[in-house]
């Protein structure tokens, strides 16, 4: 009877063993920061910013699955995905959210007062309400403020060099985001600046795109693409109707050109999330979001696509070459 009984005791306190490391590792595991990244478009189109993003936090000691957790979420251009993905990471408790672009952090917002949220690209969150000030946010949400409302005018600037007489210039934007607004309505006053009339393109869904293209028949010289979540994830036929239209067009960021569009001016994007993670390492830190104040990017990229000049019949100007910061052939 001793000996079963001892048999047993040995059993269980030998599971307990087994048991006891097990049940201290998924407490480990689930004590890990953790960080929700919502990304309003798809893994691909983000692939070089998250790259970028990650491999800051490695150097901020935050590396991923061993001393920090990173939930990545993909919204796909869907706009009413973001309250979704906004809302399971207030299940999920994640200790701060990571996103870029205006409509997401509006949705975090909505979503939590309480978890901090770091914008790797915000419009105009003073006038989005989304910040009291830029050197002090008041709230749950810092990080970076491309202000690109302000860019309007030069990329403008731009494509006239490209364009020889340009007069009439169309722009394609996602009326659904506060910004984008913004910027057609820098974009009408930089034109008018300049004399050039303006074609508006307005979308707020994919199945907008085609129709808006179909709506120029002729109208215009050039296109205006005003950088958005969901045109950037149809960058691919935006690319291809205009150039099906013979239509140069100028955007905002490197993914674009690289998919076959003429010219982008605009931040450097990888070092925006490079800088976003440094905003996470000081909120993990203990840092509070409402005193980590908004900055502004330095670092600004002019990118010309010469196969697509060419395709379009285009010289690009030696001069315009030469300040390019790359140039693709």
């Amino acid at each position: 009877m001793w000996n079963m009984r001892r048999r047993e005791l040995i059993t269980l306190l030998g599971g307990a063993a087994v048991a006891w490391p097990l049940a201290a590792r998924a407490q480990q595991a689930a004590k890990l920061p953790t960080v929700g990244f919502l990304g309003p478009t798809t893994p691909l189109a983000m692939r070089e910013w998250v790259a970028a993003f990650s491999r800051r936090l490695r150097e901020l000691g935050w590396i991923e699955g061993r001393t920090i957790a990173v939930e990545y979420r993909w919204a796909e251009g869907q706009s009413e995905r973001l309250a979704e993905i906004a809302a399971e990471f207030v299940r999920l408790k994640v200790d701060v959210i990571v996103t870029y672009a205006t409509p997401p952090v509006i949705a975090a917002k909505q979503a939590t007062t309480v978890i901090p949220i770091i914008s790797a690209v915000m419009g105009d969150p003073v006038g989005t309400g989304l910040v009291a000030s830029l050197a002090q946010p008041g709230g749950n949400v810092t990080g970076l403020s491309v202000l690109t409302p302000d860019l309007a005018g030069k990329r403008l600037e731009l494509l006239r060099e490209v364009v020889p007489g340009l007069r009439r210039l169309a722009c394609l934007a996602n009326v659904s985001n506060p910004i984008t607004v913004l910027e057609m309505g820098e974009v009408q006053a930089a034109a008018r600046v300049l004399d050039l009339d303006v074609v508006t393109l307005e979308i707020r869904r994919p199945e907008d795109i085609a129709p808006a293209f179909n709506t120029l028949k002729g109208r215009a010289q050039a296109l205006y693409v005003a950088g958005d979540p969901l045109i950037l994830t149809n960058r691919v036929r935006i690319n291809t109707l205009a150039l099906v239209a013979r239509l140069p067009a100028i955007y905002n960021q490197k993914d674009y050109v690289e998919g076959g569009g003429l010219m982008c001016y605009g931040v450097n994007w990888p070092d925006l999330f490079r800088h976003t993670a440094d905003y996470v390492d000081k909120i993990l830190r203990g840092a509070k979001p409402a005193n980590i104040p908004v900055e502004q990017p330095t670092k600004f990229d002019l990118i010309i696509n010469v196969t697509t000049a060419n395709a379009l019949g285009l010289t690009v100007p030696p001069s315009l070459l030469a300040r390019a910061d790359e140039v693709i052939e």
